[in-house]
Order: structure tokens, then C-alpha cells, then sequence
């Protein structure tokens, strides 16, 4: 019993620290109004599918059958909604782009542009956080056409997880008990 007890505790604490490396990989084509994604674990997949713009929002399409609209009126709480805590680091993050031109020097202009504008980004992000792996490409093709291509690695732990996970436990907590206090003191108000 006291050997189980040793193992557990052992791996338990070997899960909380070990790193997770979680890899999500998106692609836009902008004539074609979509964006394509996928989440994973480890390299195994857990999520994908593909987002597309509507009148009324973003429709991100999960399978044939399920699809979530993202009201643009929405989109500012949404975002304020969601924080990523400091212990989520990016690992890695590679982009291609794809643009047409290639038979115009305006083409080469831009596809240069973009290659110096995006290595002047990398070297103060690497500067900040050295252990970033960071890759950019651009590929110049004869049909005119706007495609993205990013791969990103993010790398946490556990404890990490398991810390943001207990942080939104309690804001929803703390945010029941406020709006039940506020209804109790209205039905206060209400019976005087």
C-alpha cells in the first residue's frame, strides 16, 4: 500500500511538471474566404476545421453538421474573456506566405517587403525570448492568389494548467456569489 502510495505521488508530480507541447497549424486563403485549422497534442490531432466570413460573423465549422457563428458584435467580450497566463510560452512558430506577382518586380518588392519586415519582428522577439524558434517564407507564384501557412508550437506544464483552470473555477464563484448577493439585497429592498 505505502509503495502505491510513493508511485503515485511520484508520477503525479512527474505529470504536473512534465511539458506539453501543444501544436496548431492554420491556413488562410483569402479568395476563397476560409481559414482552416487544427489543434493537437503530442502530434495528435483534437481539433480542426475550418472558419469562413459571414455578414453577421465568423462561422467556424467544427464538422459538416456542427458549425458555431461568432457575432462581431461579441467578438470585443470575447476577447476580453480570454487571457493566456505567462506560464503558456510559444515554442516555435514558422509562417509561409503566398502571394502571386512572380512575373512582375512589384511581385519581388513585396515578397522582399514582407521577408525584412518579418525578420525585424523576429529579431526583437528573439532578443525578448531566445529559445523562440522562429521561421519565415515567402513563395511567389504566377496566379494571383493571398495564402497564408503558420505552424505554432506552445509549450506548458500541468501545474500550469491546472493553476488557470482553479483561476476560472473561482472567478465563476466569486462572480455567483456576487450576483446572488445583489438579488438578495434587491428582494430586501423590494419586501421594505
Amino acid at each position: 500500500m505505502g509503495e502505491f502510495f510513493v508511485y503515485s505521488v511520484f508520477f503525479g508530480t512527474l505529470l504536473f511538471l512534465f511539458p506539453i507541447f501543444v501544436n496548431a497549424d492554420s491556413y488562410l486563403d483569402v479568395r476563397e474566404n476560409k481559414a482552416w485549422f487544427s489543434l493537437g497534442i503530442f502530434g495528435l490531432r483534437l481539433l480542426g476545421g475550418y472558419a469562413e466570413l459571414k455578414k453577421d460573423g465568423v462561422a467556424v465549422h467544427f464538422t459538416k453538421k456542427f458549425a458555431v457563428l461568432i457575432r462581431y458584435d461579441k467578438m470585443a467580450d470575447t476577447r476580453k474573456k480570454f487571457e493566456v497566463t505567462k506560464g503558456f510560452q510559444l515554442y516555435r512558430f514558422r509562417q509561409v506566405l503566398e502571394t502571386g506577382g512572380s512575373e512582375s518586380p512589384y511581385g519581388a518588392l513585396l515578397a522582399g517587403g514582407l521577408k525584412a519586415a518579418s525578420a525585424a519582428a523576429f529579431s526583437v522577439l528573439n532578443t525578448k525570448h531566445p529559445f523562440l524558434v522562429l521561421k519565415s517564407s515567402t513563395v511567389l507564384t504566377e496566379e494571383p492568389c493571398l495564402k497564408l501557412s503558420v505552424r505554432t508550437v506552445t509549450v506548458f506544464n500541468g501545474l500550469i494548467l491546472a493553476v488557470a483552470f482553479s483561476k476560472k473555477i473561482l472567478e465563476a464563484i466569486i462572480n455567483w456569489i456576487s450576483k446572488k448577493r445583489s438579488t438578495a439585497s434587491w428582494k430586501k429592498q423590494r419586501s421594505s
